[in-house]
């Protein structure tokens, strides 16, 4: 029996996830860098809420570098990893995890738009002033140095911890706080993903 083709190339399917993938991070960041205030919520349901808050940080806020030296190290990371996705292709390796490893890529473009180009095409967001876009140049902050936009905030549940526990004993606490982007979890739903159906692509045995 005659195996179909795929109506694209490994290629085209890789550069049409990228492409797809960033357009939609970045309407969602842009609607809500024009249309809310810093720290403002929106409530969708009880455990999702949109709440805009900037990080110059990484993924879902952490902090450990300056941000000038992790704008450019994200550079250079996506820079290799597209590279490997290169020299995949052209060996012919498996879609899903070229696929994968492209909506990675995805994530971490989409993180850097904003470091690159927010800080030169927005006004500031406050808590009490919305931003609009700037002259190119005219903005918050100098090119790499431009804050990430998060939005994603999925307080599940509420509860104390007991009291008998060291530091934290008596204080609340909401399970997982974090906000974070559309960038974010392209990049660790990926990285999940990969460990769980590409184990065979990592040690060179899949068919």
């Amino acid at each position: 029996m005659k195996q179909r083709s795929l109506p694209f190339s490994s290629a085209q399917w890789a550069c049409l996830t990228v492409l797809l993938l960033i357009i939609i991070d970045q309407f969602v960041k842009v609607w809500v860098k024009t249309h809310m205030t810093l720290g403002q919520c929106i409530p969708v349901t009880t455990w999702f809420q949109i709440h805009f808050v900037e990080n110059n940080g990484m993924a879902y806020g952490m902090t450990f570098f300056n941000k000038l030296f992790l704008s450019s190290l994200r550079i250079v990371i996506v820079a290799a990893l597209i590279w490997y996705i290169c020299r995949l292709i052209k060996r012919k390796a498996r879609l899903r995890y070229i696929l994968l490893l492209s909506v990675i890529v995805a994530g971490a473009l989409g993180n850097i738009i904003d470091s690159l180009f927010y800080g030169l095409i927005f006004t500031e967001s406050t808590f009490y002033h919305i931003a609009s876009f700037a002259p190119i140049g005219e903005g918050y902050a100098s090119f790499l140095t431009g804050r990430v936009v998060d939005m994603l905030y999925f307080p599940l549940f509420h509860f104390t911890w007991p009291e008998w526990l060291p530091v934290v004993g008596g204080q609340p606490h909401t399970f997982f706080s974090p906000v974070f982007n559309l960038a974010d979890a392209y990049i660790s739903v990926s990285v999940v993903a990969l460990i769980l159906f590409c184990r065979a692509d990592f040690e060179g045995k899949a068919k």
